[in-house]
């Protein structure tokens, strides 16, 4: 492969100012991130700490095994919503070893309002859910939740997408043979007994871990009779008398060494094979790339220079370099693995839509993983280009991205507007993992091309109705509201906190987040559905 050769000048003033706004953007990551982590009342604090139980991250800690790296998931999810402190929507989540093998992971953590479950706390779980099962990971849960928060459990209980659909994957993924090891580790009620019985395996902490359909309240209430947590769904009760739980804990740490000889039981699991290179560091620095791309979107930049950062020795065999060229294409290594890389250089035109679709099929026939480096403002609009025939050429590549079987990642290093969204690969398109930089943007436009589209509308509907255009003080009245709404819901940490994506990243740790996260899907099949492709319309 050829070394991409950097035209970048990191003494010139452009590349200095980017530096010094994307360092300022990580260092406000950094501070969410450790708000996210840490930021407890002393209240909840204590009264964990008295009851003997021990703190979400420590069991995180035990449970990994010794200098392995864990793949957080969704840190900042629930940032901002709610009262402003439901951190990680209640649960860490990630990829970490285990008795030397992958495994997706879900702590409750008890000192967020007792470990009660928020609607985001929900789509957390689902997305847990939906990670184990297309990467076939063992799903270990450590649970300690009081369930769902009853003011709004409207938004928890009955949709296809809401509370029930947890329990209905876990029948699914036992079917599908992946394992679920739970720790019962406090109070697991009413749906959350369920979330623990349809397990294959439960830990049981005696004294702290509880488990019934209802509580004592609710059975007093329903049939008067009063009885302690304990007595009632406690760690004796379920391994001596109803068999429920399957292993006695004495503590938390017990019950943490008892799971990972519960892993490091399972059969192995040979992953997928593919042809590896021996893994080299970059030619560049990754730290460059603060300085190459603006935070200021309407800059422009190369992503080959991106590319160069992030890929094997820098190297990158592009493919079709001189057709449609505002989409990159071509082969390249991350940490040894192979990739198919679809990158933008601008908006997509029918040349670009139709490399797209070519090397994605070219992809996926050889089983090589495809990665999505999204800076798109869209497909390209005018009556010239519909002559052309964008709408089918656009059509064909969003076909190719939604059929294509061989796991895919997105990383948004910039705009991800419109259906340059879905064509590459956005959320709804199902890659295996997204993740975004802090200085990314998403939406159906951006704001000030939404205000200008309402304007136009506008105007035309006065022009319809023979009355004059709008005064330049209807225009500001019009585009101020679509602006600031634009500039609140399309930035990088409402996305995360609405969990649009798997977490905002440092750029400088995209090549390391992208190998852990290529590593763990290759626990699956790499075809693990059936290969082919819709209709294209020529």
């Amino acid at each position: 492969m050829e070394i991409i050769e950097s035209k970048v000048d990191v003494d010139s003033e452009d590349f200095q100012k980017n530096y010094s706004q994307m360092t300022a953007l990580v260092a406000d990551l950094e501070q969410d991130l450790d708000k996210a982590a840490n930021e407890r009342s002393e209240k909840a604090i204590k009264r964990q700490k008295e009851s003997g139980k021990l703190p979400a991250q420590k069991k995180l800690e035990l449970l990994l095994d010794k200098n392995t790296p864990f793949l957080e998931i969704a840190p900042l999810c629930a940032k901002d919503q709610y009262d402003g402190k439901i951190h990680k929507a209640g649960l860490i989540l990630g990829i970490g070893v285990v008795g030397g093998k992958e495994c997706i992971i879900s702590i409750n953590d008890a000192t967020i309002k007792g470990g009660s479950i928020y609607p985001l706390g929900v789509k957390k779980t689902l997305r847990c859910q939906t990670i184990a099962m297309e990467n076939r990971l063992p799903l270990i849960s450590l649970m300690d939740s009081a369930g769902a928060y009853l003011p709004m459990q409207s938004e928890i209980f009955p949709d296809i997408d809401d509370g029930g659909r947890i329990f209905y994957n876990q029948a699914r993924m036992s079917k599908m043979g992946i394992p679920q090891i739970v720790g019962a580790m406090g109070l697991c009620t009413a749906g959350g007994a369920y979330g623990v019985a349809m397990c294959d395996e439960i830990v049981h902490v005696k004294q702290h871990g509880a488990i019934f359909l209802g509580g004592p309240p609710l059975v007093k209430a329903a049939t008067g009779e009063e009885v302690s947590a304990n007595d009632l769904g406690g760690a004796e009760v379920h391994c001596s008398e109803s068999g429920v739980s399957d292993y006695y804990a004495q503590d938390d740490a017990h019950a943490i060494r008892i799971i990972r000889n519960i892993v490091g039981n399972l059969p192995e699991n040979e992953k997928s094979k593919l042809t590896m290179a021996e893994p080299e560091a970059p030619l560049y620095d990754p730290k460059e790339l603060y300085g190459i791309v603006s935070p200021d979107l309407s800059q422009p930049f190369d992503i080959r220079e991106v590319i160069a950062r992030i890929v094997d020795g820098s190297k990158f065999l592009e493919f079709k370099e001189l057709y449609g060229e505002t989409l990159v294409t071509g082969f390249a290594n991350i940490h040894g693995y192979p990739v198919g890389i679809l990158a933008n250089n601008g908006i997509l035109f029918s040349k670009s839509a139709q490399k797209g679709t070519q090397f994605i099929q070219l992809c996926d026939k050889r089983k090589i993983p495809l990665l999505f480096l999204q800076n798109i403002n869209g497909f390209i609009v005018g009556s010239q280009y519909e002559k052309g025939g964008i709408t089918k050429d656009g059509h064909k590549m969003v076909n190719a991205v939604a059929n294509a079987a061989v796991p895919k990642f997105t990383m948004v290093v910039g705009a991800s507007f419109g259906a340059g969204n879905y064509a590459m690969c956005g959320r709804a398109y199902s890659p295996r993992f997204m993740w975004m930089w802090p200085n990314a943007q998403i939406g159906v436009m951006g704001g000030a091309q939404a205000a200008d589209v309402l304007i136009t509308i506008t105007n035309d509907q006065r022009k319809r109705a023979g009355q004059e255009p709008i005064t330049q003080e209807e225009m500001d009245f019009i585009k101020t509201p679509v602006m600031e709404t634009a500039l609140k819901e399309g930035n990088a940490y409402y996305a995360t906190s609405m969990l649009w994506d798997d977490g905002i990243i440092d750029p400088a740790r995209s090549r390391d987040v992208l190998g852990l996260g290529i590593s763990a899907s290759l626990n699956a099949p790499l075809h693990h559905e059936e290969y082919g492709y819709g209709v294209f319309r020529m």
